[in-house]
């Protein structure tokens, strides 16, 4: 690992603390693309039709994607760009779950490393065009059952990525205050039927561009089709309980796939992946619904020439933030712990590193729009500006659980 090793050093000190991450894209056969990526019309099937349309691109990513037997080695995780040529994905890389491993210290802390072992985190733009089915992810203590952990997540619907809302803008989430475990048991043995009946159990909420929901494990949910930003515990578990989407039958597989071997035919062992108490809290929107809240009075940062709000807020185990640098400003933004961003409007300078946001990208194709910056560096202070004398730099930040 001599040689992944000098790469990392390579790549912390031409940034200066700052790493440039390269596009990390994932296909899903069980989804329709919305397209809204910003990839060419031709590479929405670039891994080939068999694995289904790219509608996931995957940041600042150390968890391997679960997608089936032919998922590729390093699916879903992110690759740090060391020396690129530009125009290409050509040059030296070393994945960030390497770099990670060979100098967590310097990466992300002592205390992050001793605490949590490495980057327990990551986010994506999930872009479908039509609805997912009801499905839940599960808690630490039913992913310990299979070797896993559990996956809390969280949406952000970014107003710069969403020129459309596919084609239902609404996300069903929880149950209905009234429903007994046995209106969930009807259902799952109905699975065979056709439609089973699930989402009458719940309601939908419509989704508002720049807005957000906490998603804890144990919620059943059925995201709807706004782009949205997901950062998410690094875990890819989860367990789908509708299974018809629009006359689009889901495999029972999907219901049974991280369920322990013994247990795929127990109803009561599906039902308990289930965060009762959750799922029928009467204030689910007060609870879960998030706006965005500003770090500091909006008055000193508008002076100043930026404004930042955490968009992600409500889980332990990650966080977000969205910037916006003014046209032709400069400010020092510190945070306490290392972050992953994707740039989304505009162009300018993160430290030392040129960013932008592209207007098309093909597949395999190198771009400057994401980084990840470590702890150091957050921590010391990073300068970041606008080179447009017009347009607003903005920045979606995804942080790991605090140290």
């Amino acid at each position: 690992m001599a040689g992944e090793r000098a790469l990392v050093d390579r790549a912390m000190n031409e940034g200066k603390g700052i790493l440039r991450l390269m596009p990390n894209w994932v296909p899903r056969a069980f989804c329709i693309p919305g397209k809204r990526l910003k990839l060419h019309p031709n590479d929405y099937y670039s891994f080939g039709a068999e694995r289904g349309g790219i509608d996931e691109r995957w940041f600042a990513s150390t968890t391997h994607a679960e997608n089936g037997p032919r998922t590729l080695p390093d699916e879903g995780l992110s690759y740090i760009s060391v020396v690129e040529p530009r125009g290409t994905s050509g040059g030296e890389r070393v994945l960030l779950r390497d770099a990670v491993e060979l100098a967590g210290k310097e990466v992300l802390g002592v205390a992050v490393m001793e605490l949590h072992g490495g980057w327990a985190a990551y986010s994506k733009f999930f872009d479908n065009q039509a609805p997912l089915p009801f499905h839940v992810h599960h808690t630490d203590a039913k992913a310990a059952d299979i070797g896993q952990k559990g996956k809390p997540e969280a949406y952000f619907f970014p107003r710069q990525l969403n020129n459309h809302g596919g084609w239902f803008p609404y996300t069903f989430f929880g149950l209905n205050p009234e429903t007994k475990k046995e209106d969930v048991r009807k259902a799952l043995q109905r699975w065979d039927e056709g439609d089973n009946g699930i989402l009458y159990l719940s309601k939908a909420h419509k989704l508002q561009p720049g807005t957000g929901w906490d998603v804890p494990p144990g919620v059943l949910h059925a995201p709807g089709t706004l782009l949205t930003y997901e950062p998410q515990r690094a875990s890819d578990v989860s367990s789908m309980f509708q299974s018809l989407v629009w006359d689009s039958y889901t495999p029972k597989e999907q219901l049974i796939r991280d369920v322990p071997p013994a247990k795929k035919a127990d109803l009561d062992y599906l039902i308990s992946l289930l965060d009762w108490e959750l799922n029928l809290d009467p204030e689910f929107h007060r609870n879960r619904f998030m706006q965005p809240m500003a770090v500091r009075p909006l008055e000193e940062m508008r002076a100043e020439g930026y404004e930042e709000s955490w968009i992600v807020y409500k889980s332990d185990y990650f966080s977000a933030k969205e910037l916006t640098v003014h046209a032709g400003r400069s400010v020092t933004i510190t945070d306490l712990e290392a972050y992953g961003a994707i740039v989304i409007q505009g162009h300018g300078n993160v430290g030392p590193l040129e960013v932008e946001s592209p207007t098309m990208i093909r597949f395999g194709e190198m771009t400057h729009d994401e980084i990840f910056v470590t702890v150091e560096a957050a921590r010391s202070g990073v300068v970041v500006t606008n080179r447009s004398e017009r347009d607003d730099l903005v920045l979606l930040k995804h942080f790991g659980p605090k140290s």
